[in-house]
């Protein structure tokens, strides 16, 4: 933990397959505070989101590696001493949740056993491919999971509270305030979002049903 603005900073890394919905999912983000910094030596986006928690204010500065999947090795330099990470995939790609697995090795490779959070983005569209009874990569490797969507802002805070929560030892820490947010372009009704909770309380319970077209 730094102290950053004298409150408690975290380094975020957000990491996953090309158009998961990375940089959409940060640049929602719009405050009096707001600043994206641009670490021109290391070819990323340094996006600083301040929460109001129960415990006081702190911060995640989240670094946006979108654009950079293609450069390999040269990813590590952005994991380094970095102390929690968000995984996005694309739940109507099939593809990205394949990749999980990968990035989830390079970040626990090169930041030890840091708290992750799994991302299933882009649930506002309907030709959902992973569902969430496939998603068994989250109890293997012990990471929390959250359907969101960037469009429609929804769950954006859940990631950042279990994390926070994580971070600071508190498991019933809560968000006061959060950063603004643009507009939804998408709305999503009260009932399919209660659909969504439903199926993955659901999953959770089950074991998993292997997906051989996964």
């Amino acid at each position: 933990m730094a102290q950053g603005d004298r409150i408690p900073t975290f380094k975020l890394v957000l990491v996953g397959d090309g158009g998961t919905g990375k940089s959409t999912f940060v640049k929602r983000h719009l405050t009096g505070e707001f600043e994206k910094r641009y670490l021109t030596t290391m070819g990323v986006e340094v996006h600083p989101l301040k929460f109001h928690t129960s415990r006081g204010p702190m911060c995640f500065n989240v670094w946006d590696t979108a654009g950079q999947e293609k450069f390999g090795g040269l990813r590590e330099g952005y994991y380094i001493q970095a102390q929690c990470a968000l995984i996005f995939f694309d739940v109507t790609s099939r593809t990205t949740y394949k990749n999980v697995p990968n990035w989830h090795r390079d970040l626990i490779r090169i930041c030890g056993q840091i708290p992750i959070v799994l991302c299933g983005n882009k649930i506002d569209i309907k030709e959902c491919k992973v569902k969430p009874k496939n998603i068994d990569f989250r109890s293997k490797s012990n990471m929390q999971y959250f359907p969101i969507s960037a469009k429609s802002n929804l769950n954006f805070e859940k990631p950042f509270r279990w994390l926070a929560r994580v971070l600071v030892g508190d498991p019933h820490l809560e968000l006061i305030e959060m950063p603004a947010l643009q507009p939804p372009d998408v709305h999503i009704s009260k009932s399919c979002q209660l659909q969504m909770e439903l199926e993955l309380e659901q999953a959770s319970n089950l074991p998993y049903e292997d997906d051989d077209d996964l």
